[in-house]
Formats: structure tokens, C-alpha cells, sequence
């Protein structure tokens, strides 16, 4: 076997992977495979933010698909044994693997560079086809091309992982860009001897390989694909068992179910299809069934997978992928005052969601001018979740990172002053300080700050999580959340049961005694009761804050009680 063709090693690396105590099986993904296979010349790129399972879900794909090695032991109990086709395809193929980001670190150039990859490949198809004549001087494509003639049509798998490598270098020019981007098109574009070709890495393949020589591959990326998204990521149910696990084998949990979605949730797919146009596409009925509720699974929360397995594994919740990841492009972005960036920032770190047409991407870095480009590679690179036409800070270990740049940062004097108020309309709240909680808000709404580019329904709202961003450290702070019979506009689940809950209801040009009577009206409270045999989300009292803003004045006022559940 070889280096590239076939390679044995590749089935160690994933077995290394399904022993460890938080595996998560992920080979339902390659039911979805098998038809692009047998239909022969699909060429798909998946694309995901660094951590997220991208190079374990390769390793997996490499170990089932490849002749070089019988992956038997290994996938004989996991859940891609149960699905038709398995025996038929387990270890069939002939697979080419390259990770292109493995063995060329001292490479100074990309001649160098493309030339060991060439020779390593070559050199693989010389070995295991002697009778092809290969000419080493053709291209790659035609190197399978008359190796494939020669061997009655053979076929090839090929898997490309860390496809955007050279991306990531600053020593890989424009130029050599385009021409890796035509290497790659060469060996997969209307090539008779490819059976699948799948591609991945953290850049969109067709903005950012420059060249309409890649246009074939189908992209699945991380802004608005809802195919695949449930096997790079964790959800729900699979975090829910990898924490029962946690419970057995840890002999003192710290970390609770509730720190792992306040953590590392939020990455939400759009909640319905969209056509071209923007709208929502309504699904087809066949025999009374919702095709696309078939699929509804695809469309829920993922947790980024990485750092829910070192905080079960190290029994504490931190922001563990900032501190593994290159988090300078986070850092630029957040500095970035190009087109309202900034304007921007500040919103999502005070909770806003921030509408954006992310659709088009940017092709690099350093060109970025608009303000869509710059959210565009945020939501690229894992930092902002894109759903429902805005952009949104996922978690809590993505906030906490936005907003230690923010405090270091001189350009953001106006956030560290506003978490100032925002610590003492917070106290106001817990002290029933009616006062002080109306006079702190219409410090923050008469001040200078993003909120200039609200209409005027939406600016109460936005200037009240502004207000309260201090709240952020205690609370899960939830808009328009479900509860009672109704929708609150704000409810604040804190962090710790035996600290206090809130609610908030605000009215534009009405009176806050409305606004808290129809939280009581509604039974909002109810919401801190949670679900039938779950404990309360709250011990302590629950306050509720109805808020009154006038247009005309600009005056806020704010009416507290204080209630708790029996």
C-alpha cells in the first residue's frame, strides 16, 4: 500500500478515535455517501470551522471506503453496519487520501510544495500499476487518467482533507493559489475514473480557490447548508448521552448538562429551507408526509464537539477552543471599523442578533471591505452562527472571548463605560430601585452608540440588553422566549439556581404598570418552573420589570415586582 494510494495507517488513526471515552459515532454519514458513489463523478466539499470534527469524519470516510486495509473490527459495531450497502463497500475502493497539511512543513515555496505531493502519488501508482507507462512530467490528472486506461477503467475514490492549507500561509502568493486551485480541478473534473471526490477544510472552496476550475464540487458550508450538518458538530441527544457517560465515570461532576449548552451550543441552521430569492420554500407533499420533516433533525442546534469533550474530560467549563485555535482573525475582525463592523460588534456582544447577507462570501482576508464580507468570514471561521437572515454570537465560550478583546481594546472605551451602568441597573433591578433602572436606560438609549441604526420599534429592545449586558456573566439571557401563554420579550435564567430570575416586558408609549401586568396576566413566570420533572431553574425570587418608553420624551419608566414560585 501507499502514502497516498490506499494508505494502511488511516484505519489506525480512526480506531484511535472510537476508544476514546467521549467517541461519538458519525458513520450514519456515509449512508448518504453511498448513492453519490454509485452514481460515479460526485464531487462534494464540506466545509467547517477549525475543531469541528472535520479530520475524524475524513479518517472515518478513508477507513471504510479503502482497499488498504479491513475495517471490519472497527465498523462491524458501530451504526453504519446496519445500513444496506455496508458489506458491499466496506474496504472496496481505491482510495486516495491527502491530507495537505501532512509532512510538507519545511516547504519554502509552492513548486516545492505541489511537487512533493506529485511525487508521493506518482510514485504510489508506479508501485501498484507497473504496467501503466506513466510519464512523470504529465499533470496529476493525466497521471490517473493513463493509469486508469491502462487497468480496464479503474476507478478512484479520492479524499482531500486541510484542502485550504496553503490558504493559511503567508508565503503561497495569488498566484500559486490559482495554480494549486488548477491542480485540484485537474485530477477531479470530468475525470471518468473518479467514483466520489470529497473535499474539506475551513474555507468555502469556490470563493476561495479563485478559479472556475473547482466549480463542479457541490458545497456544503457552515453558514446555510443544512445537509451533513448534524455529523460535524455534537447535537442534542448525542451530548445528552456523552454527559451520562460523564456522570459514570467521573467520581465528582462539576460541569453540569445546562454549562454545556450555555457553553458550546448555538449553531443553528436556517429553521426552513430558502429558495434563491430569500423565501421560505415549502415542503412537497408525497403520501401526507413532510419530506423535509423527514429531515428536521438536520435542522437543530450543534455544540461545538471539541470543547464539550475537554470541558466532560477536564470537569470544568472553560473556552477551550480560543485557547486551541488561532484566534487572530477573530481579533482583526473585532477591530475591523470598516462599513459599521464596529457598530456591529457591539450589538452582538450586547446579545442583538445583526441582520446580514452572508451568501456571498469573501474571497480573502486581507481584501475585506464590506461589512457583509467581514460577518460573511466570522460565520466562515465558527465565530458567529448564521440563521434566520442575522448573524449572532453562538455561546457563552464565544462571547467571553469577544468580550476580553473588547475590554482590551481602546477602541471600545464606550463598552467598558456602558458595563459600568450596566452593573448598576443591575443591582437597581435586584433592590427594586424603580428609579435608577428607568434613569441607567435612558443613559444608554441618549447616548451615542449602535443603536442609531434602529427603527424605532426595535429600539427600546435594543437599548434594554445594551442596559443589562452586565447580566450576560450571571444569566442566559432568552428574547421573546415562550412562557405562560404568551411570548416575554425578556426572561433571564441565571447560571446558578439560588440566584435570582427575571423577566422583563416592555411597551413603546404605553405605561410599565401594562407592561407588568401582562406578565402576570400571562403567567411568564411559569417558565422558571421548567418541565415536567426538571427542578425549577430558579430557588430565588423571581423579579419582574415592566418598562414603559415614551418616543415623544425619550423617557423610560419602570415599575419592579418581586414573586417567587410555590
Amino acid at each position: 500500500m501507499g502514502y497516498y494510494l490506499n494508505p494502511e495507517d488511516i484505519l489506525d488513526i480512526y480506531r484511535r478515535e472510537t476508544v476514546k471515552p467521549y467517541f461519538v459515532d458519525k458513520t450514519e454519514m456515509i449512508n448518504e455517501l453511498i448513492p453519490l458513489v454509485e452514481q460515479q463523478g460526485s464531487c462534494i466539499s464540506v466545509t467547517r470551522p477549525r475543531r469541528f470534527g472535520k479530520s475524524v469524519v475524513a479518517a472515518m470516510l478513508g477507513s471504510f471506503w479503502g482497499k488498504g486495509v479491513d475495517g471490519t473490527e472497527v465498523f462491524a459495531h458501530l451504526k453504519v453496519a446496519e445500513i444496506e450497502g455496508y458489506k458491499k463497500h466496506l474496504n472496496q475502493h481505491n482510495l486516495i487520501y491527502i491530507d495537505f497539511s501532512r509532512d510538507v512543513a519545511d516547504c519554502a515555496s509552492y513548486s516545492q510544495y505541489i511537487a512533493i505531493i506529485k511525487r508521493r502519488l506518482t510514485r504510489d501508482l508506479k508501485r501498484a500499476y507497473p504496467e501503466a507507462e506513466i510519464d512523470e512530467e504529465d499533470s496529476m490528472g493525466a497521471i490517473l487518467r493513463t493509469v486508469s486506461l491502462a487497468y480496464n477503467n479503474e476507478k478512484f475514490l479520492l479524499i482531500f482533507d486541510e484542502w485550504d492549507y496553503i490558504f493559511h500561509k503567508d508565503y503561497f502568493t495569488e498566484s500559486d493559489r490559482g495554480k494549486y486551485a488548477a491542480f485540484l480541478g485537474d485530477m477531479t473534473k470530468g475525470r471518468a475514473y473518479v467514483e466520489m471526490a470529497y473535499l474539506t477544510g475551513v474555507l468555502p472552496i469556490k470563493k476561495y480557490s479563485a478559479s472556475d476550475t473547482m466549480n463542479h464540487f457541490v458545497e456544503y458550508n457552515m453558514a446555510n447548508s443544512i445537509r451533513f450538518r448534524e455529523y460535524f458538530g455534537f447535537t442534542n441527544a448525542e451530548v445528552d448521552e456523552l454527559y451520562r457517560r460523564y456522570l459514570r465515570i467521573t467520581p465528582t461532576p462539576f460541569v453540569s448538562r445546562e454549562d454545556l449548552a450555555d457553553w458550546y451550543d448555538g449553531y443553528r441552521a436556517e429553521l426552513s429551507p430558502r429558495s434563491s430569492q430569500g423565501q421560505a420554500l415549502q415542503p412537497v407533499e408525497r403520501n401526507t408526509v413532510h419530506l423535509y420533516e423527514i429531515h428536521q433533525g438536520r435542522r437543530e442546534s450543534i455544540y461545538n464537539p471539541n470543547s464539550v469533550v475537554l470541558a466532560l474530560t477536564e470537569n470544568m467549563v472553560s473556552d477551550y477552543w480560543p485557547k486551541a485555535g488561532e484566534y487572530e482573525e477573530l481579533k482583526d475582525y473585532v477591530l475591523n471599523d470598516i462599513d459599521g463592523v464596529r457598530e456591529a460588534i457591539m450589538l452582538l456582544v450586547a446579545g442583538e442578533p445583526v441582520k446580514a447577507n452572508i451568501s456571498e462570501y469573501a474571497t480573502t482576508a486581507p481584501v475585506l471591505r464590506r461589512r457583509n464580507e467581514i460577518l460573511s468570514a466570522m460565520t466562515v471561521y465558527g465565530y458567529l452562527n448564521y440563521c434566520d437572515g442575522c448573524v449572532r454570537i453562538p455561546n457563552r465560550e464565544l462571547w467571553e472571548e469577544f468580550n476580553r478583546i473588547i475590554q482590551e481594546e481602546p477602541k471600545y472605551s464606550y463598552m467598558r463605560e456602558l458595563e459600568k451602568e450596566s452593573a448598576r441597573i443591575l443591582q437597581a433591578t435586584y433592590d427594586g430601585d424603580e428609579d435608577t433602572v428607568g434613569k441607567v436606560l435612558s443613559i444608554v438609549h441618549t447616548t451615542e452608540s449602535p443603536l442609531k441604526a434602529y427603527n424605532d420599534e426595535a429600539e427600546l429592545s435594543g437599548s434594554v440588553k445594551l442596559a443589562y449586558i452586565a447580566a450576560r456573566n450571571k444569566y442566559n439571557m432568552e428574547r421573546e422566549d415562550q412562557a405562560g401563554i404568551g411570548y416575554v420579550d425578556y426572561i433571564f435564567y441565571p447560571h446558578n439556581r439560588s440566584d435570582d430570575g427575571i423577566i422583563i416586558e416592555l411597551k413603546v408609549d404605553d405605561s410599565p404598570e401594562t407592561a407588568l401586568q401582562q406578565i402576570k396576566d400571562k403567567n411568564y413566570a411559569l417558565k422558571f418552573q421548567g418541565k415536567m420533572g426538571e427542578a425549577p431553574k430558579t430557588t430565588g425570587r423571581i423579579i419582574l420589570v415592566g418598562i414603559g418608553y415614551y418616543r415623544k420624551d425619550k423617557v423610560h419608566r419602570c415599575r419592579i415586582e418581586v414573586l417567587r414560585l410555590k
